[in-house]
């Protein structure tokens, strides 16, 4: 079955919601996702919206705070883009009618999170802010939007020229082929590769594993944020626990409420999120409980509403004042290196969101930097893609030739447990050399033919791609940086300040750029 449209966009979280909104004037736009609307990263968004709206506050000082946080790993012309034009696009937003929570004199409450200067997080329903701005990007759609759900795209299209023109999918009415001007990722990260995450179980790559295999840039994989307050009980971790939690004035202790951070950074329970999971991954390796302290908050049923239900329904008592949490994968600051309008290394795809790398995350991303993202990035596609039209006019789909059999695959629970193990918080070279060594060759994976398999079978199979790319990004990057922590190399290297590890056409490269164009001839090393 063949979709013929204008746009296609891959996805339905805050980027892809906020393009096609803008999108839908101008063009016949399809979205398609392989599980419910609801169900993405944005939608689950506690903590809230980045960006400055008070007089005490400026966008340079945003900026500072998200290159701090980042270990100055960025893309630095893009991070300006995200802090100043997001601040813009907020305050439209604000003016639009968005509901923010406010304080009595109607100024919207900021909140304060880790590694920022300023309050300057903008809240929505309490816990609920990416549940509300889905809801309102939803409300704004019209019937000029086709949604199609429970749809799984698995194989991105090329024409004759090597441009985008359209992506496979695969659902409960079998394939169906779209074909469109202009393809746009927006399929969020890749947390479900660990055992222990924050994130769907559905957030398996995908959109990574598909750019990858048709021929795009990928960058930054080895910079996984784990968030260290995720709910832990039984055993599994349950739900996230906002950072806004210990901006209220939580506090991580241990069983016996002694603070955990105290002399461990001077911003303690705000420090950056990649020194706080680190410093709850030493108690628990020590075979410690570790807890958030709530007992200083007032009124936190009414303040946490999300977070009050979760603990309920897990039989965690809040008249303790305690909230056993757990380190947890949680946000992937790599992906399809993208650039500020979304334009990726394969004419006519875009990435947008957690999927993208346009460097504005660096080793570690910013608290409430990523919904600013998704607006701010999707809005800037969006009007890229206004000014450009639709042009295309060869939708003759190259053969890829694709034959190659399925190799051997972990399941999905051995590869999240060895994910864990091997890519976690704290990383060993002999243990990841270890896992390379039993997972299939990327250019066997280049070249499976995917026709057959059923969305199991073709999320298993992104899953590898994208774990092979961390895994040799990980093992690449000597030094720790971020959220990158080896084990053997615990301190910085100048020498891989401002260095970019690409993965394209099966091969993988060290540039100093996150973009291949400004490059000089000779700076590129060939790793293999």
């Amino acid at each position: 079955m063949d979709v013929k449209t204008d746009v296609l966009i891959i996805g339905s979280g805050i980027a892809a919601l906020q393009t096609a909104r803008l999108l839908e004037e101008h063009f016949q736009v399809q979205l398609v996702t392989k599980c419910s609307v609801k169900m993405s990263s944005s939608y689950r968004a506690q903590g809230g919206i980045a960006a400055v709206t008070s007089q005490e506050d400026h966008p340079k000082l945003h900026i500072a705070d998200t290159l701090t946080a980042g270990e100055y790993h960025h893309e630095r012309r893009n991070v300006k883009v995200l802090i100043e034009n997001g601040t813009e696009i907020m305050r439209n937003l604000l003016n639009e009618g968005f509901p923010v929570d406010r304080q009595v004199d109607g100024s919207p409450a900021l909140g304060l999170e880790g590694a920022h200067s300023h309050h300057r997080i903008l809240h929505a329903g309490g816990d609920r802010t990416g549940q509300v701005m889905i809801d309102y990007l939803l409300n704004q759609l019209t019937s000029n939007i086709v949604v199609n759900c429970y749809e799984m795209a698995y194989e991105l299209l090329l024409n004759t020229n090597g441009d985008c023109v359209g992506v496979l999918t695969k659902g409960a009415k079998g394939t169906k082929r779209y074909l469109a001007h202009h393809v746009i990722l927006a399929t969020g990260g890749a947390g479900a590769l660990y055992s222990c995450t924050s994130n769907f179980a559905t957030n398996t790559g995908d959109g990574i594993a598909l750019a990858y295999r048709a021929g795009a840039a990928i960058s930054d994989m080895e910079f996984m944020q784990f968030h260290p307050s995720l709910l832990w009980s039984q055993g599994q971790a349950k739900g996230l626990v906002s950072e806004a939690v210990r901006g209220a004035g939580g506090i991580f202790v241990d069983a016996y409420r002694q603070p955990l951070m105290k002399g461990i950074h001077k911003q303690l329970d705000l420090a950056p999120r990649h020194v706080t999971a680190h410093a709850l991954f030493h108690k628990r390796a020590a075979g410690q409980e570790t807890f958030i302290d709530i007992t200083k908050i007032e009124h936190f049923e009414e303040r946490f509403p999300t977070i009050a239900q979760l603990c309920s329904d897990n039989n965690v008592n809040l008249q303790d004042g305690l909230i056993p949490v757990a380190p947890g994968s949680h946000f992937l600051m790599g992906g399809v290196v993208a650039d500020d309008k979304g334009r990726t290394s394969i004419p006519n795809l875009y990435a947008i969101g957690e999927v993208a790398c346009t460097g504005v995350h660096g080793a570690n991303r910013l608290a409430s930097n990523s919904l600013l993202e998704g607006i701010t990035f999707g809005q800037r596609t969006a009007q890229y893609i206004i000014q450009t039209g639709c042009t295309q006019n060869n939708f003759l789909i190259s053969d890829k030739h694709h034959q190659q059999t399925m190799p051997s695959l972990f399941t999905k629970d051995q590869l999240r447990q060895m994910m864990m193990h091997t890519l976690g918080i704290v990383r060993s070279p002999i243990d990841m050399q270890q896992f390379v060594q039993q997972l299939p060759s990327l250019q066997t994976l280049l070249h499976v033919n995917l026709n057959g398999l059923n969305q199991q079978e073709l999320e298993l199979f992104m899953m590898h791609i994208v774990a092979i790319l961390m895994a040799f990004a990980a093992i690449t990057r000597k030094e720790t940086r971020g959220a990158h922590i080896r084990v053997d190399q615990p301190e910085n290297d100048n020498q891989w300040a401002n260095r970019w590890i690409i993965f394209q056409q099966g091969q993988m490269k060290v540039r100093d750029s996150l973009y291949e164009y400004h490059q000089t001839r000779g700076i590129v090393k060939a790793i293999f």
